[in-house]
């Protein structure tokens, strides 16, 4: 099945270039210059991943994202100018996946959209049932239909986040390094990243599980090496 990207990005040179890159990869795109395009094309297309570009000439990237985010569980890429590193926290926080500085080399975008698919692919097929759940004080997660409750109340999370929880979920009890979830999670880009990214979605898992670095309950910091959840 060919996955259908939303482009959204007011430079219409940058936009029309990642549109050719990714017509190249046989993806189907979605390209929008403007946030009012944007949300109209993601109430009424059915996406498998966005590329939000964070300054758009009516509105704001990371508006769209949070948008996204009430509603749909595919990956978000933001792009950020290179200074801006508060603009890179905030669309993690908000639920973005990835993010790509500008200037950027379009082959490296078009590498973390594939990372992205495959990750997000590979936690949404649905294996049985019995396979499928996990079960850990208090803590449920269910593979089949990407939902996580805890203490029987939904947590609302987003694909890299039930990801990460899944991992340390599923090897509990074992300490889980930061280079393991981003191999786990983003293939081969580790490269490019940093620990930052990690650290911003646990801070996150963190707050809607109500849990906490000092005594935690369930994930656990290892400084300096991981994470882990205690058996």
């Amino acid at each position: 099945m060919i996955s259908r990207i939303l482009v959204v990005d007011d430079e219409r040179e940058i936009a029309d270039l990642v549109e050719v890159y990714l017509k190249n990869e046989n993806f189907e795109v979605c390209k929008c210059y403007s946030a009012k395009e944007a949300l109209k094309c993601i109430e009424e297309t059915t996406l498998d991943l966005a590329i939000l570009d964070v300054m758009l000439p009516d509105g704001n990237g990371l508006h769209i994202c949070r948008s996204i985010r009430e509603k749909y569980t595919f990956p978000i890429i933001m792009l950020t100018a290179k200074e801006e590193e508060t603009d890179k926290i905030t669309g993690l926080t908000l639920g973005a996946d990835d993010y790509i500085t500008k200037p950027f080399k379009p082959l490296e975008l078009v590498a973390r959209v594939k990372a992205q698919l495959r990750r997000y692919k590979k936690y949404n097929t649905a294996p049985t049932q019995e396979e499928g759940l996990i079960i850990h004080a208090g803590l449920v997660i269910d593979v089949n239909t990407h939902e996580c409750l805890l203490n029987e109340k939904q947590l609302s999370l987003t694909p890299t986040e039930f990801s990460i929880l899944r991992i340390l979920c599923e090897q509990k009890g074992s300490l889980v390094s930061s280079e393991h979830l981003f191999h786990e999670i983003w293939g081969d880009e580790y490269f490019s990243k940093s620990n930052n990214t990690i650290t911003v979605h646990i801070r996150h898992l963190r707050e809607k599980m109500n849990d906490s670095v000092e005594k935690p309950k369930y994930i656990k910091t290892v400084w300096g090496v991981g994470y882990k959840i205690e058996k």
